[in-house]
């Protein structure tokens, strides 16, 4: 191999690795931003003592709000809901 086969191999990967931290960044960069903003939203929530096992429905009014009708029947019901 000579040196020109060498330079062109080594400029190819190089590209390919900064092509890939570049792509990386651009997928996983608002991802960890938007983890790391919304954990305080999740916090305010009505939950049961740790392991009891029970479900607990969210009453807060912003959440109720935005809530289906057939959500809302799974919650009162005491089931976990698995309609949006």
């Amino acid at each position: 191999m000579n040196l020109m086969s060498r330079l062109v191999i080594g400029a190819g990967i190089a590209g390919s690795l900064l092509t890939g931290g570049i792509v990386g960044a651009a997928i996983a960069g608002p991802l960890a931003a938007s983890a790391a903003t919304s954990p305080s939203a999740a916090a305010t929530a009505a939950s049961p003592a740790a392991g009891s096992g029970t479900f607990v429905p969210n009453e807060n009014a912003t959440h109720e709000a935005g809530e289906s009708a057939a959500r809302e029947a799974q919650e009162n019901a005491g089931q976990f809901p698995t309609v949006p």
